[in-house]
């Protein structure tokens, strides 16, 4: 909404090319939400045009007291709460895993991460570039002058991501030199 008036389908959309791989949202939860938010005075919905038989659809526009909201959220310390991390409380019972298991569930980790970090490398190639068609919309709406800063912030976002992706293909590829060590790489096929 930032970035310019979008309907449900639209910010689904923009989610999963931008934000989307910082954060996940499925539809089930944009549409209630959008409604909630237009309830509350932080978006204003318009119905307009959609298809050739008189439908309509409701597009969103950011208000003014969704600026000042997204402002004050932004100004708010971050809330942490514990970590519920399945890939480790999976780990800590390796032990109990046939032959083999833990070494696939580490290999798919490894790969699952790894394609994380390709998809966060693109949007970066993306945003240094400024060929990103959601940042082409937020960089029309804001002065030049703002421009670099706006660029650089998502940009920093996104590092994270790559940093994260590293962190965790590191910790998959340090579990399989255990299971190495402990003699447990064997697959589920070979024999013993």
């Amino acid at each position: 909404m930032s970035s310019g008036p979008m309907t449900g389908y639209d910010v689904g959309k923009q989610f999963s090319t931008s934000v989307g791989h910082v954060w996940h949202a499925p539809d089930s939860q944009i549409y209630p939400e959008l409604r909630k938010m237009e309830a509350e005075g932080l978006l204003k919905g318009e119905r307009i045009p959609w298809g050739n038989r008189g439908a309509t659809k409701t597009e969103y526009t950011l208000t003014l007291a969704g600026e000042a909201a997204l402002r004050e959220w932004q100004a708010q310390p971050l809330s942490y709460v514990r970590d519920r991390n399945p890939a480790r409380l999976k780990a800590a019972y390796f032990e109990w895993a046939p032959p083999g298991a833990a070494a696939i569930q580490l290999r798919a980790h490894a790969a699952h991460y790894q394609e994380q970090k390709v998809q966060a490398i693109q949007m970066i190639d993306e945003l240094e570039s400024r060929t990103n068609s959601t940042l082409a919309r937020r960089l029309a709406r804001f002065p030049g002058t703002d421009h670099e800063r706006i660029v650089r912030f998502k940009i920093f976002a996104y590092q994270g991501t790559v940093a994260h992706a590293e962190q965790e293909i590191e910790w998959a590829e340090r579990g399989l030199r255990l299971l190495d060590e402990l003699g447990d790489l064997q697959q589920p096929d070979d024999n013993r």
